[in-house]
């Protein structure tokens, strides 16, 4: 297990131990697909090169996890301190997957089958990264508190410290596993290959 991964399993661990009431939420996944033409493996994957998300250093790529995320927090006053009493999320995860055009042959359609479905999975552990996340987040928050803290602004900037670090973490996770997946003999690659060869 990666380093990252040990802190933010401890995290989450805690996060079961936390009131029900702290807990109740739920993401929203949805898919939303880009489209691609061709009538083999190898028309398909070029389609995919150039009409594939366009993601943050301006390069496509085959398929894609992004987030939304809020927040209603509750900041109380107390005695001169200040306590997030509670933290609950809205999380929305979008993935972004490639869909044929039109029917495909029938060899075709499932080496396609196999390859779209791999990618939903392996998309689907990015989703799960973020999740985790989002509940080291509402771990570290609820309870949160300082002394002298008129306005909750000592407790605000501590939130923000640990928003950056759990942030930074999640990020380092999804290319730690991209990496892998992605790396000569990888999940990824090997899907790719898949649908080239037709298998």
């Amino acid at each position: 297990m990666h380093p990252v991964s040990h802190l933010v399993a401890a995290v989450a661990a805690f996060a079961a131990l936390a009131p029900a009431s702290a807990r109740a939420w739920e993401p929203v996944e949805q898919v939303v697909t880009y489209p691609v033409s061709g009538s083999s493996g190898p028309e398909l994957y070029q389609s995919i090169g150039e009409n594939g998300p366009v993601i943050g250093d301006g390069r496509r790529t085959i398929a894609h996890t992004t987030f939304k995320l809020t927040w209603r927090r509750d900041y109380q006053e107390r005695g001169g301190g200040c306590v997030l009493a509670s933290a609950t999320p809205k999380l929305i995860i979008t993935y972004t997957l490639p869909k044929p055009r039109g029917k495909l042959p029938k060899e075709v359609a499932q080496a396609w089958a196999r390859f779209y479905d791999g990618l939903a999975a392996h998309e689907k552990i990015h989703g799960q990264y973020i999740v985790e996340m989002v509940q080291a987040i509402q771990a570290v928050s609820t309870g949160l508190s300082a002394d002298s803290d008129p306005g909750c602004n000592k407790v605000r900037a501590t939130l923000q410290g640990h928003l950056k670090r759990l942030s930074d973490e999640q990020r380092a996770r999804g290319r730690d596993f991209d990496r892998v997946e992605m790396g000569e003999g990888g999940a990824v690659q090997r899907l790719v290959l898949g649908l080239l060869n037709g298998r």
